[in-house]
């Protein structure tokens, strides 16, 4: 049982982590969502399309100018306040690696800490324990916050991924994090490149075997697009492809940009799994 916020999910029930950049300069949507009206537009249109967890980022995840804590606080805090105001019953997830900011957006209502860069700062954890919020344990490779791999190896990239990701969820949840609100992430492009992306996506299910809920975070990165060869703008069809891999392989938590496109791939995934039944079953019957 997965359990976030006032959301309990059972192990076949796939869910949809709703992406909102507060951010000028995000890679993906060009700061669409910077400013607060379209912020919680995208927000109301993401719950409308099936999302059950919005994930706010005040920082973009590459290089570029500085975000101090000071001002990744300005853009999530009190917008995480006005998302719990407007939506009491949505999941609110912050992507931060701060804990100066973790714990000023837990005071704020957030549910869960995205901590995208492998437990850089230890005392993030420490801060969803105080709080009893949930966290996503993450494989980056060991990369500093906001840079790009460079000529990084693995003797065995997912036996690395295991034992990070593993080890930081362990540790959360000796801390006193709740452990049914724990997930594990392999980190997509986070110090790693596209071949090791590749191979984590294919060896999903070896995650999903350790019993932890596993997140996954595809949408529109930079390996879709070099295996492609496609721009940011063209990588939804990949994107898809590979949350239809990984919800086959066991995939439980989908943080995405096209959520009621990635709705549908996860509902036609579970049919075929026989978790879910067809929404209509007329052909043949009639």
């Amino acid at each position: 049982m997965l359990r976030l916020g006032r959301r309990e999910f059972g192990p076949h029930e796939p869910v949809i982590m709703a992406i909102v950049n507060r951010t000028p300069d995000s890679f993906y949507d060009q700061g669409a969502t910077f400013r607060d009206e379209p912020a919680l537009a995208r927000v109301e249109q993401a719950v409308a399309d099936g999302a059950a967890i919005i994930d706010i980022g005040g920082v973009k995840a590459g290089p570029g100018e500085e975000v101090t804590a000071e001002e990744e606080a300005r853009r999530t805090v009190g917008f995480v306040a006005e998302v719990r105001r407007r939506f009491p019953d949505v999941i609110i997830s912050v992507d931060t690696w701060r804990a100066e900011v973790g714990r000023a957006v837990c005071e704020a209502g957030a549910d869960v800490l995205n901590d995208a860069w492998g437990g850089v700062d230890p005392a993030l954890a420490e801060v969803a324990a105080e709080y009893r919020v949930g966290l996503v344990c993450t494989h980056a490779g060991g990369a500093e916050p906001r840079t790009r791999p460079h000529r990084v190896e693995y003797g065995d990239v997912m036996a690395d991924i295991l034992q990070v990701t593993v080890g930081l969820a362990e540790r959360a949840v000796s801390l006193g994090v709740p452990r049914e609100s724990v997930m594990i992430d392999p980190g997509h492009d986070f110090g790693k490149n596209t071949r090791h992306s590749l191979e984590a996506t294919r060896r999903l299910d070896e995650m999903v075997a350790t019993g932890w809920p596993v997140l996954v975070s595809l949408s529109n990165k930079d390996f879709v697009g070099e295996t492609l060869d496609r721009p940011v703008k063209e990588r939804v069809v990949g994107t898809l492809a590979t949350t239809a891999v990984s919800a086959w392989l066991g995939a439980q938590v989908y943080r995405v940009h096209e959520v009621a496109e990635t709705r549908q791939v996860l509902d036609m995934v579970a049919a075929i799994a026989g978790h879910r039944d067809p929404a209509v079953a007329r052909r043949g019957l009639a």
